[in-house]
């Protein structure tokens, strides 16, 4: 959402990013492939030092990226666990971690996310949520129980590009996101602000 020259001026202030953060956002550039990017990546290591997080559930893993992020924010016992539903993916994302020493911190876990996560067990301190966007509002009911009182709930792609202002009613992945915005801002017990970072952050408190 951002334009493109105030991106990159935040980009330029970004002090510790390595050299496999950086070959990792050369690869999706290269593949085309979505990634929160080094504004956002950071945004969501100091949430997760913020709230102390040492248990984290991410929900679309893709091959790392934003996983390779949390992990670092963690202490030496934090654990990530990242779903993707791309077994190609999860692999590149375990060597990606691997070579940055985090391949203790993060487990893969391959499938549909919605369908993994009924069979596990809270609570946790931060879920990260990035699946396919017309799942966004199945995935609430899943989620809530599995966060802490205290936890955040944070979602990608909350804008979506500005799809969200003028909606084509044929698509399915705009209503989702709308639906679940309505969502957020009206279960009881969530705190939610919507970040305009990259393509949107929603970022929800679970106050009880």
């Amino acid at each position: 959402m951002l334009q493109p020259d105030i991106d990159a001026y935040l980009q330029r202030w970004i002090p510790d990013r390595d050299v496999i953060l950086e070959e990792m956002e050369e690869t999706a550039s290269r593949r085309r492939f979505p990634i929160v990017g080094p504004v956002a990546g950071r945004l969501l290591a100091q949430l997760a030092l913020i709230v102390g997080a040492e248990r984290i559930l991410e929900m679309g893993a893709g091959f790392g990226y934003s996983a390779y992020w949390l992990a670092r924010a963690l202490p030496p016992d934090g654990r990530v666990f990242a779903i993707e539903r791309s077994g190609e993916n999860a692999g590149l994302g375990q060597v990606y971690l691997g070579r940055g020493g985090l391949a203790d911190k993060v487990e893969f876990l391959v499938g549909d996310a919605l369908q993994i996560v009924q069979g596990m067990a809270g609570p946790f301190d931060l879920i990260f949520v990035d699946v396919d966007k017309e799942q966004y509002p199945a995935s609430l009911p899943l989620t809530l129980p599995r966060l802490r009182r205290g936890g955040l709930l944070i979602t990608d792609n909350i804008l979506w590009q500005g799809r969200v202002v003028n909606p084509d009613p044929s698509e399915a992945s705009t209503r989702g996101i709308q639906e679940y915005t309505r969502l957020l801002y009206e279960t009881a017990g969530l705190y939610t602000t919507i970040l305009p970072v990259r393509d949107g952050l929603a970022v929800s408190l679970k106050l009880t």
